[in-house]
Order: structure tokens, then C-alpha cells, then sequence
């Protein structure tokens, strides 16, 4: 299917791997030019250089930012105004991970919100006016059914997740009379790279096969209809198409890519 999304610009923030490389993989395979984003550079020119090879076409690049310094982010939104017009945005870079409430700083509550909501609500703010102007433009978030059925064991992250739901919400009234449409996905339990290397760490810290430790951790969420891991690649799928001006009827929307977690019928 041709989702007619050639000559698009897009960024896409967390993207060296997991999730975030899968969204660009896929856009690039559509003949969109991404930049990629990592707080890394030598693992960002990795990650754009394996995308040139996958995709040569699409003439990758990359501005390296580590979105919980304020420095570096004020920096990568001066070059983001340089590259020129982004068509397509996708806020996917996130902090994430298990933490008591009781034990859970004020710190810790402000590096989540800062790295999870507000780099959509700057990054938003940087690329919306010139969509808007243009008519026609994508603004995606990789929020989480976290952010809908809050964990108890990690209601920091899912706060910011709920948070990103809303900001979303809120953008998309925005876009009135427009082709732009702002969207969230709420993506499940996903084994990217970095549920990769923790479900191997506790493997062997428990001196067990990593694919059983795998099972045993998706055993345990009961409502999962899938009952697997999603890959990345399905959350990157929904995303394209998302991007594409196949899905001009959906704005405003949370979409779910969560492998059937979220059970209720809205």
C-alpha cells in the first residue's frame, strides 16, 4: 500500500533503537527523510548511519539532545528551526521504570515529567505553527496503556503517560479546519532493546533462560489477548499510517497498539 508519504520531513525523538528506530526504519521505508535523536552521538551515528544502509534513499540525519538537559534541549530546537519545515513528529523519547510512590522524589517526579511530557509540549510547540501555516501536518505521541490503567508499582510513568494523552487532546483542537492532526498511540508491553537487556539481567541473576524469564513476565499481566511481547515493528506500523494522509479522519485520538491489555470497549 502506497501511503503516500514521499518527500515528508520527519523527527523522531528516542530514536537510536527500540521503538523509536522502528518508527523511523518504517517512515524511511516510505520514502520519508528522517532525523533521528539520541543523547548519545557516537550511538546516534550508529543509528543513522544503519538507516542510510537500510534505506539509502532516504538520506538520514541526526541532532543528538538528552532531553533532561535543559541546555542540550534548547540547542536541538535551534537546529530542529534549521533543518526547515517538519511534516511529521513523533514524541517518543521516555524515561521508564518501577519505583514505590513513597519512595518516589520530587526529583524523580520532576526528570520524568520534564523528559516524558515536556519535551512533546517543546518540541510541539517548535514544529505546530509552521504545520498550521502549511495546512497539512502530523503530530504523533508514543504514550502507553499505562497511562490509561495506571500501574501501581510505577505511577510516576504513568502519569506522564496520561499527561501526554491529554496534551494531545488538547493540541489537536488546534487544528480545526486543517489538514494537521495531533494523535497519541498507547502502546503495550513492547521487548525492545531495553526490555531486552533487563529481562536478560534478571535472568541471570536468577539463573534462569532468558526466553522463560521472558514468558514468566508476560504471564504475569493476565489481560494481555496477545499474550506475547508486541515488537517494535508494531508499534512503528500504526505509526506510519497514523503519519500518512490515509488516516486524515483520526485526530484527537488515543489509539491503542497494546496487544489487547486494555479491555474495556472504549
Amino acid at each position: 500500500m502506497d501511503l503516500r508519504l514521499a518527500g515528508k520531513k520527519a523527527f523522531v525523538s528516542g530514536s537510536t533503537q527500540g521503538i523509536g528506530y522502528a518508527i523511523a526504519a518504517a517512515l524511511a521505508a516510505e520514502g520519508v527523510q528522517v532525523t533521528l535523536n539520541g543523547r548519545d552521538a557516537e550511538r546516534l551515528d550508529s543509528a543513522v548511519a544503519r538507516l542510510g544502509a537500510e534505506h539509502p534513499e532516504s538520506h538520514p540525519t541526526g541532532l543528538v539532545a538528552d532531553f533532561a538537559k535543559p541546555d542540550e534541549v534548547a540547542r536541538l530546537l535551534a537546529d530542529l528551526a534549521d533543518l526547515g519545515d517538519v511534516d511529521i513528529l513523533v514524541n517518543n523519547v521516555g524515561l521508564f521504570g518501577l519505583a514505590d510512590f513513597s519512595a518516589t522524589s520530587d526529583d524523580d517526579w520532576s526528570r520524568y515529567l520534564d523528559v516524558n511530557v515536556m519535551s512533546a509540549v517543546r518540541l510541539s510547540r517548535q514544529v505546530l505553527g509552521g504545520m498550521l501555516e502549511r495546512r497539512w501536518g502530523r503530530i504523533i505521541s508514543i504514550s502507553s496503556e499505562s497511562g490509561v490503567n495506571v500501574p501501581a508499582d510505577m505511577v510516576h510513568y504513568g502519569v506522564t503517560k496520561a499527561a501526554m494523552i491529554a496534551l494531545n487532546n488538547g493540541l489537536a483542537k488546534l487544528t480545526r479546519g486543517t489538514e494537521v492532526t495531533v494523535n497519541t498511540v498507547l502502546g503495550g508491553p513492547t521487548y525492545s532493546d531495553g526490555v531486552a537487556a533487563t529481562v536478560a539481567a534478571v535472568a541471570e541473576a536468577q539463573s534462569l533462560p532468558a526466553d522463560a524469564m521472558k514468558q514468566a513476565i508476560i504471564g504475569q499481566n493476565a489481560t494481555t489477548l496477545l499474550e506475547r511481547f508486541l515488537d517494535p515493528t508494531e508499534i512503528a506500523s500504526l505509526v506510519t499510517y497514523l503519519a500518512s494522509p490515509l488516516a486524515s479522519a483520526t485526530n484527537g485520538a488515543a489509539v491503542r497498539a497494546d496487544g489487547g491489555v486494555l479491555t474495556a470497549m472504549l
